[in-house]
């Protein structure tokens, strides 16, 4: 069964999509016919439609959500992928990279939200998809801060679909697993990349594009919702040949 996905004349908004998985979900909506509008601190190098911004500035992130109705008129998708992912022991992490991680990965979240959701809301009619990780359950050595904020994301997302749903705005999580990304590659080099190679295996960004089209699309029926992608399919080939 293969699915194909029709964005025409829709509108997606995509924060962190410079790079990684970002970047590939917006040249996967543009193909689809619908526009992608990144989020970023700098512009995408393949001359997507942008917007820029730290997402942990709320007054930008509002600025910038401005900027895009006011070019476009509609916003029908956010997805808030913006994120760091620093490394440091619990006993060592430093306060300003502490605050930081979560300025970034989820107060931008809260600003991207507080800032798109309600033109959703006036119209009746949107999805929001947030980024968790298999670290927010299961932490991982050095990675408190980035675990953190992605487990605070999940009851906050959770939170927002409760708040939202009599409006008919969709808001879902991803736990997209290990991808192949420059974040992940800064983050995980030497002996973590090949731990996560050697057991769950990594992935690549358009891996996750399908799930976030689907999550988008109005044929994910669902709010409230994790959806999550366990290991690399290279590690799933056995159990299918």
């Amino acid at each position: 069964m293969k699915a194909a996905f029709d964005a025409t004349g829709e509108v997606v908004l995509v924060t962190g999509g410079a790079q990684g998985i970002g970047a590939a979900l917006a040249k996967a909506v543009n193909a689809a016919g619908g526009t992608a509008v990144v989020l970023d601190v700098a512009a995408p190098p393949d001359g997507t439609a942008s917007v820029q911004a730290d997402v942990a500035d709320r007054s930008a992130v509002v600025a910038a959500v401005d900027e895009v109705l006011a070019r476009y008129g509609r916003i029908d998708g956010l997805v808030a992928g913006a994120a760091v992912q620093p490394r440091s022991a619990v006993l060592e992490l430093d306060a300003a990279e502490w605050t930081r991680t979560l300025q970034v990965n989820l107060d931008g979240v809260v600003w991207a939200c507080q800032a798109v959701v309600p033109h959703m809301v006036a119209r009746r009619s949107g999805s929001v998809v947030v980024f968790t990780s298999g670290m927010a359950s299961s932490g991982y050595p050095g990675a408190a801060a980035y675990a953190a904020s992605k487990a605070a994301l999940v009851a906050f997302a959770k939170t927002l679909a409760a708040e939202v749903a009599a409006d008919r705005v969709r808001v879902n999580v991803v736990a997209p697993g290990v991808i192949d990304t420059e974040q992940f590659r800064g983050a995980n080099a030497g002996a973590d990349r090949e731990h996560w190679q050697d057991t769950i295996g990594i992935g690549d960004p358009d891996d996750v594009v399908g799930p976030l089209l689907f999550l988008l699309s109005d044929a994910a029926a669902m709010t409230g919702s994790t959806l999550t992608r366990e290991r690399a399919f290279a590690k799933l080939k056995s159990f299918v040949e």
